[in-house]
């Protein structure tokens, strides 16, 4: 059994195959219900870009957690290692075939619509015994979405619903039908006015869509376990 804690904005905590995974933890966000010194026991941090609100409490959390590796594209990579001083706790990729990680674990890196101050900006599929999970990161809607669909088949898709810098809630109720996960997980909305993304209305646009994907719109600080 698997299981997922979201604490706002984009930022989710993974636990699989023994494995203990941050994506995007910026968990200083307005809504997160808990602080860098909470996190403890991180095995891998998943950084789809380096805009702040992604990056976030990284290097406090790595200072933390000194086993921790940061999984993400090469120049990101690199710039972190750079700035802690230890190229041994990151693992550089690129959008292609999955790494390999401990536990049995794959990530592979796929492409999002969006910006990064270094490298490009890409989306995580997560590989486990668990299940597949798909973290879109910040993205408009993008065609390559029904290959992620087709190549994945993602168990759980968290996508990005707030508008302005991503989709919004109807965009991303059709990036569900190009991907068809059996879950979704709206993220990356309300933490600030400008994210105007109802989650309410993305679970009725996927419902109205016809999809069987179930929607399950989590607060901050609450857990999703799951086993495919």
């Amino acid at each position: 059994m698997g299981y997922l804690v979201y604490y706002g904005h984009s930022a989710f905590e993974v636990n699989v195959s023994g494995k203990k995974i941050l994506i995007d933890p910026w968990v200083t966000n307005p809504l997160s219900p808990v602080k860098p010194s909470d996190i403890t026991g991180v095995d891998y941090i998943i950084l789809t870009h380096d805009h702040d609100d992604h990056l976030g409490d990284t290097f406090e959390i790595m200072k933390n957690n000194p086993k921790a590796k940061v999984v993400s594209t090469y120049e990101i990579a690199n710039f972190i290692a750079e700035k802690i001083g230890d190229e041994s706790r990151a693992i550089g990729g690129n959008m292609g075939g999955p790494m390999v990680l401990e536990g049995g674990i794959k990530v592979a890196l796929v492409p999002a619509n969006h910006t990064s101050t270094h490298g490009s900006a890409v989306g995580a599929v997560i590989i486990t015994g668990e299940g597949t999970l798909y973290h879109a990161g910040d993205t408009g809607i993008t065609a390559e979405m029904s290959l992620i669909g087709e190549l994945y088949k993602p168990d759980i898709a968290m996508l990005p619903i707030g508008g302005h810098f991503t989709m919004d809630h109807n965009e991303a109720a059709k990036a569900v039908e190009l991907i068809r996960p059996k879950v979704a997980i709206p993220m990356h909305y309300g933490t600030f006015p400008v994210l105007y993304g109802d989650p309410q209305e993305f679970a009725r646009m996927v419902t109205s869509r016809g999809l069987p994907t179930k929607v399950v719109v989590l607060k901050p600080g609450e857990r999703f376990e799951f086993k495919f």
